[in-house]
Parts: structure tokens; C-alpha cells; sequence
């Protein structure tokens, strides 16, 4: 039976894995040790994508900010446990964002600024925020005048309008946020965020987390692309879940690390960014990292000596691409595999040296009888469970659903009644199918979701497997399966493909032929291929596998 939040906060605090720190609490012991450090960095162009002005912040600045914030969200009648929509690419007013809602013990629910007026109602009506943050001006679109229409009836305040961070803050403003803190001191077990699943299979949910798991989350990210104190890090991806969070804005502060944002994804940008701002550690799309290694002129133009590794993750990577990065460029590669509600496994050259395990296969940190040494696989513990019965799979090669506990995962999704969402004994059902896998088998595999998998005539076959593999094909910038209808064996496998720029699409034979010397198994096999410019991913870079689906079946039922 799963243990109440108070008997598991004090579980975990008296082992060490919880402490007494909130995220502001972090930023103003940073902000006294090192006031003159950069902390936060805006893209060049952020005046042109969105009408303010781009910020280079030290931590004594951004403490300053966070409290000018702080006090104008309360002027504006903002409460302790109010819970807010915002909706802001990466830009610096986004990450003030957090810390101001830190200090005023205000619930922050970050949005990719892709959702439009439909998904803006129904987070609204699960969350029931006090109001909406975002900006009147994103590019062409205007955020404040859709969130308007969608939600007339709760405030919509902008930065740039309502919310001025560049002008005074009255002394009595002030003030008013220091009695409020007073009054209403800050707990790191606190609920800071409400993040949302990727709605891949379904409605989104909404995700609480306090300030103690994101930084076990972090800790975990942290221990994986072996961060140092002080390097500068690059984030690409929105933050608004665990691999932008966990990942880059706690382990930032923790560091005391310069932050410096980015988004939407531009190549030419991002790649810039590296080399001016010196960037030690950034995630990278599979499919950047995939052209980088296949145009090696790419890499060769760009000055990457700064560069001590690449993250990815979210989808599968090649192989091919990690054996070139690593074994001609010289970078490392990690490979994270993650989840808003607290799956927090990795697969670095320590523990997975080959490029076909680091690809693949993630340690199985927290089972039984593992030789994995560290602050991972001693805090958490995972098991494979028969999706239906719940019995344990111990036996390789046999899929099952990936169970999770420890101190990084949530208590339950919101206004969910819990029920199916956790074992008896507390640990959290992901959803994920894995299989246990290695010689000897010490790692897990992913092999789809529990609701993913293609029925081609009973055989069961995992996409995200076949995913892999295309994404090594050379010439391909990016691959995806999905099954389509079949009247006599339920499902075929369809493989979609993106050619790199000025390469041209492979024959779907060719493309079989290659499979076939990978070892995959004839009944595996793609028998349609279509082409796109770019395949469906949802805002945080994962395949819409039904969005795929329904674009296969738009251009009919061909062979």
C-alpha cells in the first residue's frame, strides 16, 4: 500500500534525500557567495521574437528581479498556494518566473507556448489558476489577445505591460513581499510546480512537484552529465518539464552555473550560442546530433573546443551517430531517459561504454542484485511488472511495464483519484514497456508504451525499437514507425521518413534490405514508406505516434 506524503517526507528526509532548501532559497545563498557571476543569459534575438529586451543577469541581478516580481504578483493579489498558468518561451522573464513564485509560495504551471486556446481551457479547468503570465507579443502571434479569448474570465497580466521588471518597484511594494514571507514562511516539500504529461496517449495530466523532487530530479541529472560547479550550460528545451527543469534550472542554481536560454530550436542560433558563450554542456535533438555526425563539414565549421558533452534523449538514438561524435569528434554523449513524474535513469560511457548500449539501454538502477554504485541506484528502486497481472518479470527479453519509486517521483497526478497509477507497495506504474537486456543483463530497454505497440498478426512489435534503427539510416534527418490497417493481419508497419536536406529518400526495399543486415526479423519489416518534411512531435520533441498515424492513413491505403 503506498505510504501517506507525511510518512514519505519523513522517510526520505531522514535518509538524506530530502533537505529544508526552496528554489529561492538556493538563489539567495548563490546570489551572497557569488553576486557577480553570470547567472542568466537571453538568446540574441529575443527583441525580435518577442519586443523586450535581451538580459544578461549576474545573481545578485536576478535575486533583485525575482523580488521585484515577487512584489508586483502580490500588489496584484496573488496568495500563497494560488496556482498560475504561464505561458513564455526560455526567456529570462520565465525564469524570474519561478524564483518570484518561489518566494510567494505560488504554484507555477508552465505551458509550451505551442498550446493554443483549446489546451488553455482544459488546463485551466483541472488547474483552476488565479491567473494567466505571457506576453502580448511571441513572433507573430499574440499570447496575451488568445489566452484572453479562451479564459475572459481570469486575469491576464504581460510582461512588458502589467508585469515591468525594468522600471521601480514602490519601497511600500517591498515591503508588503517582506512581511508576506514573514508570515508565510516557504517549505521545501511545497508543491512549486504543476507540469503536464506529453498527452502522447491521451488527455495531458497535471504533474505536482515540490522543491525536494526536482532536486532529487536533479541530482540524478547532475550526477549523469557530471556537471561542474561554475560551467556554463545551454538550454534548447522549453522549460517546462523534468529534462528543462531537472535538468538545467535547478542544477544551474545549484552550480551556480550561467544559464543561457534558447528557443524556438534554431540550429544556426543554437549552434552559435555554443561557440560565443563558451558553452561546456547543452541537450541536443537526436536528430541535430544525427546531421552533425553524418556532415562532418557541419561540425568542422563550428568551434565546439568548449564543448565537454552533449545530452539527448525523449526519442531513441543512433548508434552511428554516438560512435562518430564520440569516437572522431571527441565529445561524449549522454543519454537520458526521464519523465515529469520522477523516471530519472541515464545511460553514460561509465555504465553503458558501446555505442549500442548507450543507444538502447539504461542500467537497471534500484533493482535487485546490480553492481551500479552510486546516489542513482541507491535511492530509487525499479522493477518490470506483467502490465496485466502485476506479477514481476525477471526473465530477459520479455516486455513488461517499468515500475519506479524514490525520492524524484511524484504522489499522484492532479485531482486523480490515484487509482492504477502506483503498485500496493508505492511504486509509480510509468506506463513505459521495458525489457530487461544486456550480457550479463544489468540494463533495461525500452520497447514502446504499454498502449504503443504494433499488432501485426499477434506478433507484437515495439516502434520505438525500429525508431532506433532508422535513425541511423544514412541520408535521414528523421524516422518514426507507426501501424496502419490491415483486413487480414490487424496491422502494418509503415515507416516515415525526413531526408536530410539534399539527400534523396531511399526505396522502401533498400530500406528493408538494411533492416535485414541489422538483424531485425522479417515480420518487422516496413511495408510502406512515406516521406514528409517534418514528422508531428509534441512540444518537448517526442513523435505524436497518433498524429503520424492519422497523417499515414490521409494519403489512403496503399501498400
Amino acid at each position: 500500500m503506498q505510504t501517506s506524503p507525511q510518512s514519505r517526507i519523513r522517510a526520505l528526509t531522514e535518509a538524506g534525500y530530502w533537505g529544508d532548501e526552496t528554489l529561492h532559497d538556493i538563489l539567495a545563498a548563490q546570489a551572497a557567495r557569488v553576486p557577480q557571476r553570470t547567472a542568466l543569459i537571453d538568446q540574441p534575438n529575443k527583441a525580435e521574437l518577442t519586443g523586450l529586451p535581451a538580459r544578461r543577469l549576474c545573481f545578485a541581478e536576478l535575486e533583485a528581479l525575482s523580488d521585484q516580481l515577487a512584489a508586483q504578483l502580490l500588489a496584484l493579489g496573488l496568495r500563497q498556494d494560488d496556482r498560475i498558468l504561464v505561458q513564455l518561451p526560455n526567456i529570462a522573464e520565465l525564469v524570474i518566473t519561478y524564483y518570484a513564485a518561489s518566494k510567494l509560495g505560488v504554484v507555477v504551471s508552465p505551458l509550451p507556448i505551442q498550446y493554443g486556446g483549446h489546451e488553455l481551457t482544459g488546463f485551466a479547468h483541472s488547474l483552476q489558476p488565479a491567473a494567466i503570465l505571457t506576453l502580448g507579443e511571441f513572433r507573430d502571434q499574440d499570447l496575451a489577445a488568445r489566452a484572453r479569448a479562451a479564459l475572459p474570465q481570469l486575469p491576464v497580466w504581460r510582461f512588458g505591460a502589467e508585469l515591468d521588471l525594468d522600471g521601480a518597484t514602490p519601497d511600500g511594494d517591498l515591503a508588503a513581499l517582506r512581511a508576506h514571507r514573514e508570515q508565510h514562511p516557504a517549505d521545501a516539500n511545497d508543491i512549486l510546480t504543476v507540469v503536464w504529461t506529453s498527452g502522447t496517449t491521451g488527455t495531458p495530466k497535471g504533474v505536482p512537484r515540490s522543491h525536494n523532487m526536482w532536486r532529487a530530479m536533479a541530482r540524478n541529472t547532475m550526477a549523469a552529465g557530471n556537471y561542474q560547479q561554475g560551467e556554463t550550460l545551454l538550454v534548447p528545451f522549453p522549460l517546462v518539464n523534468m529534462a528543462a527543469l531537472g535538468g538545467f534550472l535547478f542544477p544551474a542554481i545549484i552550480n551556480a552555473c550561467p544559464l543561457v536560454l534558447h528557443q524556438p530550436m534554431d540550429p544556426p542560433m543554437f549552434l552559435c550560442q555554443i561557440q560565443e558563450e563558451r558553452v561546456n554542456f547543452t541537450i541536443a535533438p537526436p536528430a541535430l546530433l544525427n546531421r552533425l555526425a553524418q556532415q562532418p563539414a557541419l561540425w568542422q565549421q563550428c568551434d565546439f573546443s568548449a564543448i565537454r558533452a552533449f545530452g539527448s534523449g525523449s526519442v531513441p538514438l543512433s548508434p552511428a551517430m554516438i560512435q562518430v561524435i564520440e569516437g572522431e569528434y571527441g565529445k561524449q554523449i549522454i543519454n537520458f531517459y526521464g519523465s515529469n513524474e520522477g523516471i530519472s535513469l541515464f545511460s553514460t560511457p561509465e555504465v553503458a561504454a558501446t555505442p549500442e548500449y548507450r543507444a538502447s539501454l539504461f542500467p537497471r538502477f534500484g533493482a535487485r542484485n546490480m553492481p551500479w554504485q552510486g546516489h542513482s541506484h541507491e535511492s530509487i528502486t525499479t522493477r518490470v511488472i506483467d502490465p496485466a497481472s502485476g506479477a514481476e518479470i525477471t526473465e530477459p527479453g520479455v516486455p513488461g511495464e517499468l515500475c519506479i519509486g524514490g525520492p524524484a517521483v511524484f504522489d499522484g497526478y492532479l485531482g486523480h483519484s490515484g487509482e492504477g497509477v502506483f503498485t500496493e507497495d508505492g511504486l509509480f506504474r510509468t506506463g513505459d514497456l521495458v525489457e530487461i537486456a544486456g550480457e550479463p543483463p544489468n540494463y533495461y530497454r525500452i520497447v514502446g508504451r504499454c498502449k504503443d505497440i504494433i499488432n501485426r498478426g499477434g506478433m507484437k512489435i515495439s516502434p520505438a525499437e525500429l525508431d532506433t534503427l532508422l535513425e541511423g539510416f544514412p541520408g535521414l534527418a528523421e524516422a518514426a514507425v507507426c501501424g496502419y490497417p490491415d483486413a487480414d493481419l490487424e496491422e502494418k508497419i509503415c515507416a516515415c521518413i525526413v531526408p536530410l536536406e539534399g539527400s534523396d529518400p531511399p526505396e522502401l526495399a533498400t530500406l528493408c534490405s538494411w533492416l535485414l543486415e541489422k538483424g531485425v526479423a522479417k515480420f518487422k519489416l516496413p511495408e510502406r514508406l512515406e516521406v514528409f518534411d517534418a514528422l508531428p512531435r509534441n512540444p518537448v520533441g517526442k513523435v505524436v505516434r497518433g498524429e503520424l498515424q492519422a497523417l499515414v492513413a490521409q494519403r489512403g491505403t496503399r501498400a
